[in-house]
């Protein structure tokens, strides 16, 4: 974190322009204890000689304070690592606050900004009052709005426009998101297939290989998030529900998903669970689940992208991905959520008095 160093800016400025602290203090019509005590940090120089100081040394005022409201990447990660851990042991209003501080201290800085908004809206839920909770998401909306309009980042303007789209469409104002979006191109415009022969020509085939893996596991992984939204529109169409679970899976195996990515299966899972119970399809269903519970019961934790045999060449891009985007919530956060995706879910009730959701119910609880 970069703080006011005004301090060092004046000795290691005055020190380059080969003057002493008579010469500077002449200069701005001050004494020489004055110009001393502004380079050992006993006082700051007044904010009227700021503009006559950075013109002296030919910098910016931000320059001259030695300030900029940034934080670095590696900064970033290691507050959002401890608020994400601060938010499983301590009140959430205490750490709501601490992020409202530090937004209003680095308001200028759009990965940071994105990072503390995703954080927002990731332990929203946590309130324990949904009121509060959608107060807490439209918050996280706002500074979201502000990383699009500001940010000179192209990348990071997009991702801040998607989840400005979640945002709205949490808090349930659908045609916003489609005022938002339906403009957007739909094309896939995959940069790995120009950069990877590329790589290939200048003799670096590891390079190659490294970003058509990267660009392989995004899109499956684009894939699998679109399939359990996709199988609720079948609903209609039990043919075509089959049909597209049927698929999932296949290229879940494929994929040996189960393995390198359980939560895209879980979700999978719960949608086609939900759908089966819609559609009055109760053993279906009961035997979804029950694959649902052996999974998130197993030995899947921590949950964390990774790669596997096939995928050996992504770790330096892992490495590289925004935390919002990339690294799950508190484990015990995750083990309840993944309970209250069954107990708590309404679309199950007319399986509560089978024997087997009893069993699948008490299974998950025991797993929090």
């Amino acid at each position: 974190m970069k703080e006011i160093n005004i301090a060092k800016v004046i000795v290691n400025r005055r020190r380059e322009k080969g003057i002493t602290q008579d010469e500077l203090a002449n200069h701005i019509g001050v004494s020489k204890a004055s110009v001393s005590k502004w380079e050992t940090g006993q006082s700051y120089p007044d904010i009227t000689f700021l503009p006559q100081l950075a013109a002296y040394f030919n910098i910016s005022i931000d320059d001259l304070m030695g300030y900029e409201p940034q934080m670095g990447k590696e900064d970033i990660r290691k507050l959002y690592l401890r608020l994400s851990a601060d938010f499983t042991v301590k009140p959430f209003d205490e750490v709501l606050g601490h992020c409202r501080e530090i937004t209003k201290k680095y308001f200028s800085c759009f990965p940071l900004l994105f990072q503390i908004s995703a954080l927002l809206v990731n332990n929203s839920m946590e309130t324990g009052d949904m009121d509060k909770t959608l107060s807490v998401i439209a918050e996280a909306k706002e500074l979201f709005i502000r990383v699009k309009k500001e940010s000179d980042d192209a990348e990071l303007k997009q991702l801040a426009l998607n989840m400005e789209a979640f945002c709205a469409l949490t808090l349930g104002n659908p045609n916003e998101v489609i005022d938002l979006l339906a403009g957007t191109s739909r094309k896939i415009i995959s940069t790995e297939t120009l950069l990877a022969p590329a790589y290939q020509m200048v003799g670096k085939p590891r390079e190659a290989k490294s970003t058509l893996q990267v660009a392989i596991y995004q899109h499956m992984l684009s894939l699998f998030g679109a399939f359990p939204d996709y199988l609720m529109l079948c609903t209609d169409e039990p043919e075509q529900f089959d049909e597209t679970y049927r698929r999932a899976l296949t290229i879940a195996e494929a994929f040996d998903l189960k393995n390198l990515h359980p939560s895209v299966l879980m979700k999978l899972h719960i949608f086609a669970a939900q759908g089966y119970t819609m559609l009055g399809n109760t053993d279906r269903a009961l035997e979804i689940l029950e694959e649902y519970a052996e999974l998130v019961t197993g030995d899947i934790y921590p949950l964390q992208l990774k790669g596997d045999d096939y995928f050996n060449r992504i770790d330096g891009w892992f490495d590289e991905l925004d935390l919002g985007t990339a690294l799950p919530r508190d484990e015990k956060i995750v083990r309840q959520s993944m309970a209250d995706g069954v107990v708590n879910n309404p679309v199950f009730t007319p399986l509560a008095g089978e024997f087997r959701f009893q069993r699948v119910a008490e299974k998950l609880k025991n797993n929090c």
